[in-house]
């Protein structure tokens, strides 16, 4: 990646304040027509950002939108009070828009009425580029020189009235965004990879809402402990409960009820409240009095028929396919297809100096893996890869290389469990099962 590779990074110089200093924030309809006026006279490239309350709050809405663009400074809006910014998008929103990891912020300016026609994302530029840190502070400092304090990063934006810091900081974080497309541009434009960006951002732009998870609460951390079918379905009912909870209240599920304290109620299967409040969590005051709810939900797992109960392992996002741990199991041949696919896209993502997770989506690879064309050729491979939503650009990358790759003679091989990825994505090994009136001993399998 492009961090082994680069010079040292030059002196970094600390950015403290805006350079026209901290706006005030725009909390009415007039003030916020002057500001679609005063971005509307502004010329080149627009920069948006949003602060949502994420670990706080149920909702991914916005709880602050900042702006900037050349000519115009830079723009603090209150959604709260302004809950519709169509008039911020009637003036620029056939402008280019720049975010840093737009997929995380455009869910909450559409809910505002501000859908970009024309994008670029800094940070997936950074990672076309190779950049092992894409983070935007850590972007800003090693293509600008800059530090941006990132200490608010994580606050709680639904707090009312904002500090001023957490103003400061917001602001900052729009303040250099122009500046940093200009120079990505000028590398992608440099290595060749400028118009496998501009494929990227077009296809964010065009993509649809994303579909909600199938079974969300496969998610709680920890739950790999959980050993048997009864104990996930207690898992499920446990998960279902909090989430009813939180989204009533508008709170943040770990804050209603850690997903730590699931797990550990679930292992411990205790007979009635009595038990459950005995275990740590559950000890404390708040949690004793809501005992019941939870109770309930334990009591509600343990009295499913066995065939009201979850399977033992979900599906890899709805489309049919095993677990890739499970392939050498279920299929061998296909199993050995997906490890050699794997090795050859591996190859050309490091030529390209790119994760391969941004060469080709790793469910399309899989699905090609599984089923691969009838009469296997570059363009028959080439035909599944569009038909799956690749660019032209990773059709034209990857396609001969699937094809030689499933081409080769299928001996069955293992494959690992999970995608190739950073060591930072290691996941966590199961613990041996436990007996318990959640499910006894059986193993998931």
């Amino acid at each position: 990646m492009i961090d082994a590779a680069e010079p040292a990074s030059p002196a970094v110089t600390p950015l403290l304040e805006p350079v026209e200093g901290v706006p005030p924030v725009t909390c009415d309809a007039r003030a916020l027509a002057a500001v679609a006026e005063r971005l509307a006279a502004g010329e080149g490239p627009v920069a948006f950002d949003a602060e949502r309350a994420s670990g706080y709050r149920y909702s991914q809405r916005a709880y602050l939108v900042q702006i900037r663009r050349r000519g115009s400074g830079t723009v603090l809006i209150d959604p709260v009070t302004l809950p519709d910014l169509s008039v911020i998008q009637e003036e620029v929103g056939e402008c280019e828009w720049v975010l840093h990891a737009a997929s995380q912020d455009l869910p909450c300016l559409a809910e505002l009425g501000l859908r970009p026609t024309r994008l670029f994302d800094t940070e997936l530029a950074g990672r076309l580029l190779g950049y092992e840190r894409v983070g935007l502070g850590m972007m800003v400092e090693r293509v600008l020189g800059f530090g941006l304090e990132k200490g608010h990063s994580a606050a709680d934006w639904s707090t009312r009235p904002l500090p001023e810091p957490w103003l400061r900081y917001a602001a900052l974080d729009v303040e250099l965004l122009v500046e940093l497309r200009d120079e990505l541009t000028a590398e992608l434009t440099e290595t060749g990879k400028l118009d496998f960006a501009l494929q990227e951002f077009a296809a964010i732009v065009a993509a649809p809402p994303r579909e909600p998870r199938a079974e969300p609460w496969r998610r709680t951390s920890g739950i790999h402990r959980a050993r048997s079918r009864r104990q996930l379905a207690a898992v499920r009912s446990m998960w279902s409960a909090r989430d009813k909870i939180a989204r009533a209240r508008d709170i943040a599920p770990g804050r209603v009820l850690p997903d730590s304290a699931i797990i550990d109620a679930v292992l411990s299967a205790p007979a009635d409240a009595t038990e459950l409040i005995k275990l740590p969590v559950f000890s404390g005051p708040r949690l004793r009095r809501s005992a019941g709810v939870w109770m309930t939900a334990l009591t509600q797992a343990a009295a499913l028929a066995d065939a009201d109960l979850p399977p033992a392992t979900a599906s890899t996002g709805g489309d049919g396919l095993p677990p890739p741990n499970r392939w050498a199991e279920r299929d061998p041949i296909a199993a050995a297809r997906l490890a050699r696919v794997r090795a050859s896209l591996n190859k050309v993502a490091g030529k390209q100096n790119m994760p391969v997770e941004n060469l080709i989506e790793p469910a399309l690879t899989r699905r090609v893996a599984w089923s691969p064309p009838g009469e296997l050729s570059a363009a028959t491979v080439a035909g599944a890869l569009r038909a799956g939503g690749a660019r032209a650009w990773q059709v034209d990358l990857t396609a001969a290389a699937i094809a030689d790759a499933l081409a080769e003679p299928a001996e069955p091989a293992e494959i690992p469990a999970a995608e190739p990825g950073p060591p930072r994505r290691a996941g966590r090994s199961a613990a041996p099962a436990s007996a318990s009136p959640l499910g006894g001993t059986e193993a998931v399998s």
